[in-house]
């Protein structure tokens, strides 16, 4: 990591869960407490109504809401972002929009999913709402879930926008992104837990984790250890978090599914469904393993 490597949104942002009360409302007192914690625990700012916060089920209303109580219990020193991307560029304005009037330091631009539009509409879609408010953006880069890439050199292109400013990077791959924080000053910031250390080795700005839910001092020690000039006690603190990341990451269940299995944070809102008690209970005993290592 270069001292010049930009971070516009500090180095260790955590992914929240959106906690839900037993009956499947918004519950804004959990979420004010679970920032808290995410805050003392070593975040350097929280990025809402992403994947992770179920943003695909949550309300305009529900959505502002969170931020305004998640804004009051964190104060104005740490960063918050929110999701503002949709299937249509309207939806996309307004809640960027919405999010500006709420408190919001920063968008989470997910490019335009279904329609799988080409690169000149992603492209649009993404310049029309960085004009749409004073806000910086993260442009939010996976196409697993959208179905469309968003390529280097459409980002190239977008990196001239003066608050086009970083990416979340969820492509996985790690050669593209290189090629772009070459020729840009966008902050990289990897999306994907298993690539926190290796696009933070390379220039990167740190990451965007769901896994933080759960352990934000641990996803946040090997960046510190490689700060302080100690790769190898980096790569094995990295190491530690392997297995807890792929039970929550790569298990066939999504990340909120299996962070909301660990967490007192009420239920996942439908289609998505609990995780069942087999899968429940190896997150946590690889989640207490973490804790005890």
């Amino acid at each position: 990591m270069t001292a010049s490597a930009p971070r516009p949104f500090g180095r260790a942002l955590c992914a929240m869960i959106t906690p839900f009360t037993a009956a499947g409302a918004l519950d804004p007192d959990a979420a004010r407490a679970h920032a808290a914690r995410l805050v003392a625990e070593g975040c350097d700012g929280i990025v809402l109504s992403g994947t992770t916060g179920e943003s695909p089920t949550t309300t305009d209303a529900e959505k502002s809401a969170l931020l305004r109580a998640v804004r009051a219990e964190v104060g104005d020193g740490v960063p918050l972002l929110t999701g503002v991307g949709g299937p249509d560029t309207a939806t996309a304005l307004r809640l960027a929009r919405e999010a500006e009037e709420a408190g919001a330091d920063g968008l989470l631009v997910v490019s335009p999913y279904y329609s799988r539009p080409p690169q000149a509409a992603v492209e649009a879609y993404v310049l029309r709402v960085a004009d749409a408010t004073g806000l910086p953006l993260m442009v939010y880069d996976i196409p697993g879930r959208t179905g469309v890439r968003i390529e280097p050199e459409t980002l190239l292109r977008l990196a001239e926008h003066p608050r086009v400013v970083a990416v979340k990077d969820c492509a996985y791959d790690l050669l593209g992104s290189t090629k772009v924080m070459a020729r840009t000053s966008l902050a990289y910031y990897s999306g994907c837990e298993e690539l926190n250390l290796p696009l933070y080795a390379v220039g990167g700005a740190g990451y965007v984790s769901t896994v933080a839910n759960l352990v934000p001092r641990q996803v946040r020690a090997p960046l510190d250890a490689f700060d302080t000039g100690r790769p190898a006690e980096a790569a094995r603190l990295n190491g530690l978090t392997a297995r807890l990341t792929e039970l929550m990451m790569a298990s066939g269940l999504p990340g909120t599914v299996t962070a909301k299995a660990l967490l007192d944070a009420g239920p996942v809102r439908e289609p998505l469904q609990p995780a069942g008690r087999e899968a429940a209970d190896g997150l946590r005993r690889a989640y207490e393993e973490l804790l005890a290592a």
